[in-house]
């Protein structure tokens, strides 16, 4: 009776994997661009498009990131959106590099800094695609469950965009999933 149970369970689990389509299956390792010039990604970054998640529900428009290098080597970041009343919401958080003084894989924390020393503060911020100008780029975590397009103008052309967003499809990122973000004049 127990091997017949057993090979019930293999049978249905083999049968669900089965019946998932294809896009349905995890993908490998999230790559990241091959080096990052930090100093140079440092300044103003509007969002252009995200995938929704729960602390930026307030944000309705005109979300941008300032980062500042602050001595020391960590990143100040200043995330600021305008809500539904037409006020502006601002998060005050820090970033650090991990690895070499090139690597594209940042953690930021926008908890207080008496709390920094806890490892669930700081979230993952990789660097997955980026235009040799630094005007575009695209950011995610190895789960892929958080994505953000940013750019350094409000908006970019479509062409730029839709090139990008078939890059993020080959890395693995539900495209349905990607808002556009809504900048006012």
């Amino acid at each position: 009776m127990k091997h017949v149970l057993i090979a019930l369970c293999a049978c249905m689990a083999w049968a669900t994997l089965q019946a998932q389509p294809a896009s349905a299956q995890p993908p490998g390792p999230l790559a990241t661009i091959a080096a990052l010039d930090v100093p140079r990604y440092m300044g103003t970054w509007y969002e252009i498009a995200k995938y929704p998640n729960r602390f930026q529900k307030k944000c309705v428009a005109d979300t941008r990131a300032q980062y500042s290098l602050q001595p020391g080597g960590t990143v100040q970041v200043l995330n600021r959106c305008r809500t539904e009343s037409g006020a502006f919401d601002e998060a005050v958080g820090e970033a650090r590099q991990i690895g070499v003084a090139t690597s594209p894989k940042l953690q930021v924390r926008f908890a207080p800094a008496w709390l920094s020393w806890l490892p669930m503060v700081w979230g993952d911020y990789w660097v997955i695609d980026l235009d040799e100008q630094y005007q575009l780029v695209a950011v995610s975590e190895p789960k892929r469950e958080y994505l953000w397009v940013l750019s350094r103008s409000p908006q970019v052309s479509e062409q730029a965009y839709d090139a990008l967003t078939t890059r993020l499809k080959a890395q693995g990122f539900a495209l349905e999933r990607l808002e556009r973000s809504r900048q006012t004049p």
